[in-house]
């Protein structure tokens, strides 16, 4: 079964106990120790030779330069594919909403006041919040400011993959495994290129509206197997494009609509990725044409690999994000 044991053990993802247990360990520091920490990586910002670059990230997940206050009222409420939290910090418990989105709260909460209110949204958000709102995924639009993006659910999305199988060795095919729900771009896709000769498509959700387009799940290594990777957004994002950058194979995709922390936003149409039309109708001659031209889907590839290597200082990261908290709670009124 596409869900067995031997699927998980060989899928490529990283282990989620072992995710669960760094998580739980952290929060046995005293929270003084964070908050000292952070006082200290404050004081060496000058210093660093990246702070230009620093600071640009800075601003760029987090759009809020004037003072604001949040409604008094306290929102706990599910909402779906996400959930509304308005409350201080540190009333997002482990069982608030997915444990996951709880520990990457607390990787950067635990250098604040943990006192502090905040206005979270975790989850899949496909719009745009009414005041300054953490989130994982913003709308791709200019007044988008009240997202305010932190690198949440990371586990799931923040995977890259070591791939050792070049281009030119990969099946001249794309591949797509993945759910439906309510993406209509994907959908189409299975609509228009199912029967495609030049795609590898199916279906994993339990329930879909075509059975035959149901397929077992292939793992991160078998999907290495092939020239080009579709990467099509579902509720927000499309999870799989970062590991997908920093293979071998190709991402192709419409032009992103939403961003994360990988800053979807930035990407260069047919110099990071393949672009095809919104309504997918090119997708073949495109793929064609990188067939035909194996020299220039080099180059997109080791562009991609440029863009995911600044992801790859964890310490770094772990600086921005702190930065872009103490930004957040800077304009945030008491």
């Amino acid at each position: 079964m596409s869900d067995s044991l031997i699927y998980k053990m060989s899928s490529g993802k990283p282990s989620k106990l072992l995710f669960f247990v760094k998580g739980f360990l952290k929060q046995c520091i005293p929270g003084c120790y964070y908050r000292n920490k952070r006082e200290k990586l404050l004081k060496t910002l000058d210093m660093r030779a990246d702070k230009e670059y620093i600071l640009d990230r800075v601003a760029y997940y987090n759009k809020v330069t004037t003072s604001q206050r949040l409604p008094s009222e306290v929102v706990q409420d599910h909402k779906g594919s996400y959930f509304v939290f308005l409350d201080k910090m540190k009333n997002f418990g482990p069982s608030t909403f997915h444990k996951a989105y709880f520990f990457d709260l607390y990787d950067v909460a635990r250098f604040f006041n943990r006192e502090r209110r905040i206005s979270f949204i975790p989850g899949d958000v496909y719009f745009t919040p009414p005041y300054p709102t953490i989130v994982k995924s913003r709308l791709l639009k200019e007044d988008n400011h009240n997202s305010v993006v932190l690198k949440l659910d990371k586990l799931r999305h923040f995977m890259f993959v070591n791939d050792s199988k070049s281009f030119t060795e990969k099946k001249d095919m794309a591949i797509f495994r993945g759910k439906i729900r309510l993406s209509r771009q994907r959908e189409q896709f299975l609509e228009m290129y199912f029967d495609s000769p030049m795609c590898d498509c199916g279906v994993v959700d339990k329930v879909c509206k075509n059975p035959d387009w149901k397929t077992p799940k292939k793992t991160i290594k078998q999907h290495l197997d092939y020239k080009f990777i579709m990467a099509l957004e579902g509720n927000d994002v499309a999870s799989n494009l970062k590991w997908v950058m920093s293979s071998n194979s190709i991402a192709v995709m419409p032009r992103p609509t939403c961003e994360t922390w990988f800053m979807e936003g930035k990407l260069v149409p047919n110099y990071h990725y393949i672009e095809i039309k919104n309504d997918l109708s090119d997708l073949e001659e495109r793929l064609q044409y990188y067939i035909n031209h194996p020299d220039e889907a080099q180059e997109i590839i080791n562009h991609a690999h440029e863009f995911v290597a600044q992801f790859m200082d964890e310490e770094r990261e772990e600086f921005i994000q702190m930065l872009v908290m103490d930004k957040y709670l800077s304009n945030i009124e008491e």
